[in-house]
């Protein structure tokens, strides 16, 4: 396990209370399935300080963990902020790297190249890199699709044409699964129509 010790101080609810979400902290690394003891992990609070009720505090983790505790009870590790004058000395648990969650789409698709594609990945990080923890394989239909952003409408229906933006062209559905549309607005997808420029030319 790999730690770091930094000098700290713990906070009050009074102080948390006028923390942002950008002010970096440090929480206990426990989790129910795994107990750290005296071991902090970095972390940001959901909301600001002043917004939580009833002295509960929820912040989540670089590890995206969200974790909820009582700054002011003496029996949870509290919160803590890195002060070079803390009085305590906690151990901050360092990241060992990170586990990507990809929508990888291989041309093809057979096992040959998905062997050469982790072969390449070892090759380039390391042979440790490649750790398949878990893979979803699935066929993709050959379909090129346009991928719209649509303005949904309000107020009285049919007085103009809704607002549309492009968002995307790709082989449904590799891309478009994965397209976070903005509030307010809604997917369309449809089959998609190359350009045909019918300029003459001389």
């Amino acid at each position: 396990m790999n730690t770091e010790k930094i000098a700290a101080r713990r906070l009050s609810l009074e102080e948390v209370a006028k923390l942002g979400v950008k002010d970096k902290i440090f929480v206990s690394a426990g989790t129910a399935e795994l107990k750290l003891p005296d071991c902090y992990v970095p972390a940001f609070l959901t909301k600001s300080g002043g917004d939580f009720e009833g002295g509960s505090i929820t912040a989540r983790t670089v590890f995206q963990e969200e974790v909820s505790c009582l700054p002011d009870d003496e029996n949870e590790a509290g919160i803590h902020v890195a002060d070079e004058n803390g009085p305590v000395t906690i151990e901050v648990l360092q990241s060992a790297g990170v586990v990507l969650d990809l929508a990888l789409f291989v041309p093809g698709g057979d096992k040959g190249s998905l062997t050469a594609l982790y072969a390449a990945a070892r090759q380039a990080f390391g042979a440790d890199i490649v750790q398949i923890w878990r893979q979803g394989l699935k066929e993709v239909p050959d379909v090129k699709v346009d991928v719209y952003e649509e303005q949904i409408p309000r107020g009285r229906k049919g007085t103009d044409s809704p607002k549309r933006d492009r968002r995307a062209i790709d082989t449904y559905p590799t891309r478009a699964d994965f397209i976070e549309f903005s509030a307010g607005w809604k997917p369309v997808i449809e089959l998609h129509k190359p350009a045909v420029d019918d300029t003459p030319t001389i």
